[in-house]
């Protein structure tokens, strides 16, 4: 009888410990499938950080954003972050709401009079992070030529203004939809 005890036992054992080992290797799957296809980036100084698609590389730029990547294959496909200096005591909120800085960004910067093209706010949301407001827009824009889609979000720290963008021509977009914006809220302010 006690050889049978310590056989189950023995048996029950290791089979709580496959059980965990099967478990903890469908946790990392799970956990590297969210992040599957993504890099990620950081600033020198470490301010900031963000993920990128796999595949896209950085292009050196200069008179313009502090940092870009494109897509190797898709050209027109672009990540942007353009750093703006404002008032000290500025925050998100003091600039107005994510529709009245999403319709600002839009007339000033992505459609401004003259350039030719047109752009609608599609959407314009808050959200909280790291204790900081970020304003998540979305754009469809109009140029003579084609269509594109943008996603953009924004955020005041320290009498800076980061605007971060990703952007894709209409008949990709909805392929990378998703992950756009799980690129574009990846975007994060660590020190």
């Amino acid at each position: 009888m006690a050889v049978l005890t310590r056989w189950i036992s023995r048996w029950i054992s290791q089979g709580l410990r496959s059980l965990l080992a099967v478990g903890l290797v469908l946790a990392l799957v799970s956990c590297s499938a969210a992040a599957a296809g993504l890099n990620s980036f950081q600033s020198p100084d470490g301010r900031y950080a963000f993920l990128y698609p796999t595949g896209w590389t950085r292009v050196q730029v200069s008179d313009g954003p502090q940092v870009v990547f494109h897509d190797l294959i898709n050209a027109d496909e672009t990540l942007s972050l353009v750093v703006s200096d404002v008032n000290e005591t500025n925050s998100l909120d003091n600039l107005g709401s994510a529709v009245a800085v999403g319709e600002k960004l839009r007339r000033v910067v992505i459609a401004p009079e003259g350039s030719g093209r047109e752009a609608e706010l599609v959407e314009a949301s808050e959200r909280e992070d790291g204790g900081r407001t970020f304003y998540d827009l979305e754009y469809a824009v109009h140029l003579p030529d084609r269509d594109r889609h943008e996603l953009a979000t924004v955020v005041v720290d320290r009498g800076r203004l980061y605007t971060f963008a990703a952007s894709t021509n209409e008949a990709r977009w909805p392929k990378v939809n998703s992950l756009f914006h799980q690129v574009i809220t990846s975007f994060t302010l660590r020190i």
